[in-house]
Parts: C-alpha cells; sequence; structure tokens
C-alpha cells in the first residue's frame, strides 16, 4: 500500500505544552467517567513534555498518496523534548491583580515571586513558561516535564495526588491550578493559610487554548503578554491546519475516519470519546472525520463491540500508556470491536504521549505537526 510521504516532522514554532499521564485532565471533556483521565477531587469538579519547538521547516513536503485510508500499520506521535519559548524575557507584571477565578471566588495576587502552577497535563507551568514567568516557577507537578522545569521540586505524587507539605516548604506567592488535582482539602488548606489560589478551567480543547491562556495571563498581572502569547499560538494552529489540509486529497470520501478509545486496561476502564472531550477537535485539526462526533456521540461513552464496529474507523488513537495498559497492538486488537474494524484490519493504530496528545495549550500546533506525520506518514 502506498504511504504518504510528508515532511511534518519538523514541529512548527509554538511555545510549550502539554496533557494527560493516565489521564487526560479535563472537566468538560465533558464529566469524564469516574477512574478515568479527569476524576476530580473538588467541589467544582510521568514523563513527558511540555515545551517549545523549533522554526517551521522550509523544505517543501512531497505530494500526497491518492488515498491515506490505504496507509498500514501502526504508528507512534512524538513531540520533541523541547523548552518553552517565552514571548518575552522581562514580562514586567503589573500587580496587585485581582480576578474572579473559574469557580466564581475572588482572588487578589500581590505577588508572583514563587509560583506554582499545577495541573494533570503540564499546561499550566508550560503556559506560565510561555507568559516568560518561568524563573518564577518554584515546584512543579508530575505532568510537567519540559527540560527547564525538570528540576524543580515535585508538590504531587502517585495518581496525581498533592501534597500540602511539599507545597507549603516551597512558600509559593500564587498558586494556579484547575480541578484535576486533589485532594480538594490541599487546596483549601493552601488559602487558609492565606496564599491565593486561583482555579482556572480544565478543559482542553484546540478552540479554547487562548481562553485559558488568558485567565492565567490576568491572575498574575501580565495580560498584555497573554495576548501575545495567544496571537502567536492562533497563528501557529491555523498554519499546522492549513498545511495538513493543502496537502490531503481534495476528496472528502478519502479523509481518515478516526476514533480516539480512552483505555486503561488495568482498571478495567474502556470508553469511546467524542463531542466535546477534546478528541474532537484535535483530529478535526489534523485533517481527519471524528466519527463518534459524527454519529452524535456527545462526551464519552462505553466502549462496545456494536459502538465501534458502526463506526468503521479507519484509524484508532490510544494514549500511549493506555495502549500499553491492554497488552499494546495485539492486545488493543483484542478490545470489543477492534478487530472488525478497518483500523483492526489494517492494524492502523496510532498513540501519542497521554500528557501531551489532548494537553491543549501553548504547544498544541506541535502536537498537531506530530499527529499528523504519525498519521500521514
Amino acid at each position: 500500500m502506498p504511504t504518504l510521504r510528508r515532511r511534518f516532522a519538523t514541529p512548527l514554532m509554538v511555545l510549550s505544552t502539554v496533557v494527560l499521564l493516565s489521564a487526560c485532565g479535563s472537566a468538560t471533556n465533558p464529566a469524564i467517567p469516574a477512574g478515568g483521565p479527569s476524576t476530580q477531587t473538588s467541589p467544582g469538579g510521568a514523563a513527558t513534555t511540555a515545551g517549545g519547538t523549533a522554526p517551521v521547516d522550509p523544505t517543501p513536503i512531497d505530494p500526497a498518496p491518492v488515498n491515506p485510508r490505504s496507509v498500514e500499520g501502526p504508528s507512534t506521535a512524538v513531540l520533541p523534548l523541547t523548552d518553552v519559548q517565552p514571548v518575552t524575557a522581562d514580562p514586567q507584571p503589573v500587580l496587585p491583580a485581582t480576578v474572579t477565578d473559574n469557580q466564581g471566588t475572588k482572588v487578589t495576587v500581590r505577588s508572583d515571586d514563587r509560583i506554582l502552577a499545577l495541573d494533570r497535563s503540564g499546561t499550566l507551568a508550560a503556559t506560565v513558561y510561555g507568559l516568560g514567568l518561568g524563573p518564577h516557577l518554584v515546584g512543579r507537578d508530575q505532568s510537567t516535564g519540559f527540560p527547564a522545569a525538570a528540576s524543580l521540586p515535585l508538590v504531587t505524587s502517585g495518581a496525581h495526588v498533592l501534597s500540602a507539605e511539599a507545597i507549603l516548604a516551597l512558600h509559593p506567592t500564587v498558586i494556579i491550578t484547575d480541578t484535576t488535582l486533589g485532594p480538594w482539602d490541599v487546596l483549601l488548606q493552601m488559602r487558609d493559610s492565606g496564599i491565593p489560589v486561583v482555579v482556572v478551567t480544565s478543559d482542553r480543547d484546540a478552540r479554547t487554548v487562548d481562553t485559558l491562556t488568558s485567565a492565567i495571563a490576568a491572575a498574575l498581572g501580565v495580560s498584555a503578554q497573554g495576548d501575545l502569547l495567544n496571537t502567536r499560538v492562533t497563528r501557529e494552529i491555523t498554519q499546522a491546519s492549513a498545511q495538513i489540509t493543502a496537502e490531503l486529497p481534495a476528496d472528502p470520501a478519502q479523509r481518515l475516519h478516526i476514533v480516539f478509545l480512552y483505555v486503561r486496561g488495568q482498571a478495567g476502564t474502556y470508553y469511546i470519546f467524542g463531542k466535546g472531550s477534546g478528541a474532537d477537535s484535535l483530529i478535526d485539526a489534523v485533517g481527519g472525520i471524528d466519527v463518534a462526533t459524527e454519529a452524535g456521540l456527545d462526551g464519552y461513552q462505553p466502549l462496545t463491540a456494536e459502538a465501534l464496529a458502526s463506526l468503521k474507523p479507519d484509524v484508532l488513537l490510544f494514549m500511549t500508556e493506555g495502549l500499553k495498559s491492554v497488552g499494546g497492538i495485539d492486545g488493543a486488537l483484542r478490545l470489543p470491536g477492534v478487530a472488525e474494524t478497518p483500523a483492526g484490519q489494517h492494524r492502523r493504530i496510532v498513540d501519542m504521549n497521554d500528557y501531551e496528545v489532548l494537553a491543549f495549550g501553548p504547544r498544541t500546533a506541535s502536537v498537531i505537526d506530530a499527529l499528523a506525520t504519525a498519521l500521514y506518514r
């Protein structure tokens, strides 16, 4: 079968980011199942990258084959381990800054000298770094792994559990977080101790990266830098998607039909992700058709042989650790309905790092670029 001779491998010049470990971390991805990636421990609900990327590769890209649906075999989307590129080295925060966070709590930040930015995907720390405040980060969560942050002390353990002792030992002047880490009582304890805690949205979607960035920037008194970061990331996402679209066959019937499966073999957790999960916007960005969304699936639903077979995907997307948890490619082919799909019959299973694939932060364009390479090799 012909393969797609592309040069997506060199990522676009993106600032930074991130999702998911054994988790895809999203409160509106939407209401991801209990035990799944965004189990919440609040009332509102291990190693990876979150870095920036290199400039666009000017090398011309070879033409696509007649039909990308003819590609066979598994592949892995790989994002380079690179640092975040800040929009400025001297952001000059305007403080104090008072914001109403995502839970309706009014918070005043008086100092960003010592910042903790914590979530299940590492997106928040990557965004802080992209805003130019990376040197002010004093600790990290388990998912934050870009090189410049690697030496920071961890304040999470196990399945993304916050440690009150580890946090207090770092004397943070502000904590930026969402609802993907817990226990929630730890964050309440931080507030009671006088530390400003700003809770931002847990939503992760290619279309809402700017909303998250703006919220973080406002809380840290660097709204102007937030605007700069949003402008650049929006441009890079648009450029990445346009490049992919321009090189695919014009016939919509030859677009890849894709389904994202969230699996955790140890826990017996198997779901199909659909509209609003974040997977839908990612699949659209790489020029595919999210057939789960097209079939009317909102959020997620349990994986059944009947449901998956009816979607007839050409490609199945997995998180890397999820794929490992079911025994790799051969194990995935034994999941309900997989062997009966075109994807199963042609072993078209594509995986990507759990922390990155649905992270949706400053590095989104690089994620799109890397996934396109894996899909259209």
